[in-house]
């Protein structure tokens, strides 16, 4: 997940990442060394206002202790259409940590995964432990509260005199968390989440599981897949993390370049399309950029219908407009507008386009998506644990590009924050019962395509699917991706060995099919990576 700063006109999802420092990491073998505990019950019944079916399943919440206390997992399900030619279930996650499974499938994307595999399977989103509606880990009062912690301090810090308070602020959101008394704290990692998922797929009736995650959700499948290779049917993960980075802590080393890789193609793209790109000049959209980015660092302007913009806004929405290549438009037409105040140059822009809010889900009156993802990443990742170590690494994020700083000071708040003893940090190189299909994109800036090609090589019983563009993830996104993932998850046919689908058009040119738009909002609600 990403902070849940406002984005000018442009539809992105913003997440974050991990760091930079190791620490000895279990193999999760103590945990699964118990005895399994009893399958769960499931009860369906329809949720509030549709007919999509819900349910909450105990899980133990310490699998140490498997007949000992419970948590709550919240579940939605399409079930399938056709009963007579019924499969199974295919369990989706969109991101994060922090991102709603139950919220994708009631959002839309339940529905269209549905009919795209022939109504043969039930799809169900899970929200993962301490998540959600999953007896959910709250550290303030109400959204009011967890909002005014949130904005008090910059997207990252950047100024002399602003690194200090931002990680003091962060540093003593532990604090409040545990002030609260929610024993989830401690059992939030993403190997007790894949013995969930294992515990889910058990509870409804199949054999093996069938599973799509998307960004985060990888390192959810790449985790399943090592921990239980002998559960997997078909596997499905896009836009992925590579587990060693994440697990150890050296994401920063994808994070300081890899948003400046697909960035350099929005401006391509952007001068290839020229007039019809808004942010366009005849001296080239690149340049232009460097000169917005020495403005807006040295002094913040006053963008009309916006307000004062400060260079961590500009940077954090050119990064989360790396999400979804179909939001490109809006946001050349956003930053056309901060360089007409920045640098004193007429705007080609129409009205100008008002500051809004990340939404949250319509059904929550408190959005612990925040905590989530520090509950899970802090988990499961040993961060530096002092401002010097957190400047220092800063610093080898911005000799990398300008976002390196913003995807690497978030993780801030994991400094005292103690790491789970069942967290699970390989080896990651299991032989699954069926294929694993890794979907990547040549151009993903949340996260790498070489991610996706060193995971297809750790798991040896895989196939690499690529996807010659933009954004982030490529399922629903890319007509050609799509369509070999519904064949591999209906009958296992993986697609050709290296092949690669190609890119859409430029997307200053084309805004992609309305399914493109939908399903890729579905997969990229903030926060989430």
């Amino acid at each position: 997940m990403r902070t849940k700063r406002v984005l000018a006109g442009v539809i992105a999802v913003v997440a974050t990442t991990a760091a930079a420092v190791s620490g000895s990491v279990s193999n999760g073998t103590a945990a699964n060394a118990a005895s399994p505990p009893a399958v769960p019950a499931v009860v369906w019944s329809n949720c509030a206002g549709g007919s999509t079916q819900c349910a909450r399943v105990a899980v133990p919440l310490d699998y140490d202790q498997p007949n000992g206390p419970k948590t709550t997992i919240a579940l939605a399900r399409v079930p399938a259409r056709d009963k007579a030619h019924r499969i199974g279930t295919v369990f989706v996650n969109p991101g994060g940590p922090g991102g709603s499974g139950v919220d994708l499938v009631l959002g839309g994307f339940g529905q269209f995964l549905a009919g795209a595999l022939g109504g043969r399977f039930d799809v169900v989103g899970f929200d993962p432990r301490g998540i959600g509606q999953s007896s959910p880990l709250r550290c303030f009062a109400n959204q009011d509260q967890q909002d005014q912690w949130l904005f008090s301090q910059p997207v990252f810090p950047y100024r002399s005199g602003q690194f200090a308070p931002f990680y003091s602020s962060y540093t003593e959101l532990r604090g409040r968390c545990t002030a609260r008394k929610n024993p989830i704290i401690d059992h939030m990692s993403t190997a007790d989440v894949v013995r969930d998922l294992d515990r889910l797929r058990a509870a409804v009736g199949d054999q093996r599981l069938t599973y799509l995650g998307f960004s985060y959700g990888t390192f959810i499948g790449e985790t399943y897949a090592n921990l239980f290779p002998q559960h997997v049917r078909a596997l499905v993960i896009d836009g992925v993390l590579d587990p060693r980075q994440w697990a150890s802590g050296h994401q920063v080393d994808s994070d300081r370049s890899n948003t400046q890789t697909e960035f350099n193609e929005f401006l391509r793209n952007c001068d290839a399309a020229r007039s019809q790109c808004a942010f366009w000049r005849p001296g080239g959209a690149s340049a232009r950029w460097k000169k917005l980015v020495a403005a807006v660092r040295a002094h913040a302007p006053q963008v009309p219908g916006i307000g004062r913009y400060t260079y961590d806004l500009l940077i954090n929405d050119a990064a989360g407009a790396m999400y979804s290549p179909e939001s490109w438009s809006d946001a050349a037409e956003l930053f056309d507008q901060v360089a007409g105040a920045a640098l004193s140059e007429p705007s080609r822009s129409g009205a100008a386009l008002a500051h809004r809010p990340f939404a949250r889900p319509q059904a929550a009156a408190y959005d612990n998506s925040l905590e989530g993802y520090f509950g899970n990443q802090c988990a499961d990742t040993q961060y530096p644990s002092t401002l010097a170590d957190f400047e220092r690494v800063g610093r080898y994020a911005e000799d990398g590009s300008v976002f390196g700083p913003y995807w690497w000071w978030f993780q801030a708040a994991c400094a005292n924050w103690p790491t789970a003893p069942d967290r699970f940090g390989g080896p990651w190189f299991a032989t699954t019962s069926k294929p694993v299909l890794v979907v990547g994109n040549y151009f993903d800036g949340v996260t790498s395509y070489a991610g996706a090609q060193r995971v297809s090589k750790l798991l040896t019983n895989s196939r690499l699917l690529s996807y010659a563009g933009w954004g982030h993830t490529a399922y629903g996104r890319s007509a050609c991706v799509t369509q070999y993932v519904d064949t591999y998850l209906t009958t296992l046919t993986l697609p050709p060995a290296k092949k690669v689908c190609p890119a859409n058009p430029n997307p200053f040119l084309s805004s992609g099919s309305s399914a493109q738009r939908a399903i890729t909002n579905f997969v990229s609600r903030p926060p989430m990576r």
